[in-house]
């Protein structure tokens, strides 16, 4: 969606152009059918309640204030074709580029849409876009990218991938599907799980998250149902405990505050669930010693 000067944004989403105007508290959308209505409603995902989420968020002084100022902020249900080479596009680059890559790549080889008097383009199909070369990509901006991009398509379009059946097992097992893709790694896995296939357990680690983590480390409580080879709980096994989180988010193993095994300070640790929640300190819900 493109902002315009009257307020209003522009864009296209599968596949249709359309205005979108908000008067108080209306939403109109100019060029939608009646029959699109549930569409829009899923699209903009407007049957969740954001006024709970954000009460519930908002018993935490730092959230609220993150909540202020991303005001209005969705998840939107976004095609997940779409979404999966965005993403691969998105990988060490920057929004100007992906916006630009992502137009140049609907311009060569998505449908024309005449809308208001002006041309737009649908985003191409697995079908339109099998027939791009690495080559032909590259001069769309996508950059090194491009391989990956031809690869997964290919799978895609020749049904050696298909992204409804990722979509329809647990968002782990999505993970693992997805990572096998050439150019989706942890944080891009992550993203086109959360961004396209429901899955709101998911959650993308990038620079700025890992920063943030790194300063807001201390206002993280940690819940955990097994802990394994700690001897003792003192200040040690706090610090065990605050640089294995640390490392957790360092080192992106999953993208997300799920992890299975592994060692940290020559200690080994097996973590069945983890759930992060704020508060001003890291407190052990429940620790079993092996």
């Amino acid at each position: 969606m493109e902002s315009k000067e009257d307020g209003s944004y522009v864009g296209v989403a599968y596949g249709r152009a359309v205005r979108i105007i908000q008067k108080d508290k209306d939403v109109y959308i100019k060029g939608g059918r009646i029959n699109d209505k549930e569409f829009w409603e899923y699209y903009f995902d407007l049957k969740r309640d954001y006024g709970y989420i954000k009460d519930e968020l908002s018993r935490d002084e730092i959230l609220k204030e993150a909540i202020k100022y991303g005001e209005g902020i969705r998840i939107l249900n976004q095609d997940m074709f779409e979404i999966v080479v965005s993403f691969i596009i998105s990988a060490n680059n920057r929004i100007p580029m992906i916006k630009r890559a992502v137009e140049n790549i609907s311009k060569r080889y998505g449908k024309e849409i005449n809308f208001e008097e002006n041309v737009y383009y649908s985003f191409p199909t697995p079908e339109e876009l099998s027939k791009a070369s690495v080559k032909e990509l590259e001069e769309c901006g996508v950059g090194f990218r491009a391989p990956y991009i031809v690869d997964t398509v290919s799978k895609i379009y020749k049904g050696e991938v298909n992204l409804d059946y990722i979509k329809g097992k647990n968002t782990d097992d999505a993970f693992r599907e997805l990572t096998k893709l050439k150019g989706i790694g942890p944080k891009v896995a992550d993203c086109i799980l959360l961004f396209s296939m429901q899955k709101y357990d998911a959650f993308p680690v990038d620079v700025w998250v890992k920063e943030l983590c790194s300063i807001f480390i201390l206002h993280l409580m940690l819940a955990l149902t097994k802990y394994v080879n700690l001897e003792e709980i003192n200040l040690n096994f706090m610090l065990v405990l605050h640089s294995s989180i640390y490392f957790i988010m360092q080192e992106n193993l999953k993208g997300r505050m799920h992890f299975k095994e592994g060692t940290m300070q020559n200690k080994k640790y097996y973590i069945v669930e983890a759930t992060v929640l704020p508060e001003v300190f890291i407190k052990v819900m429940e620790v079993k010693s092996f």
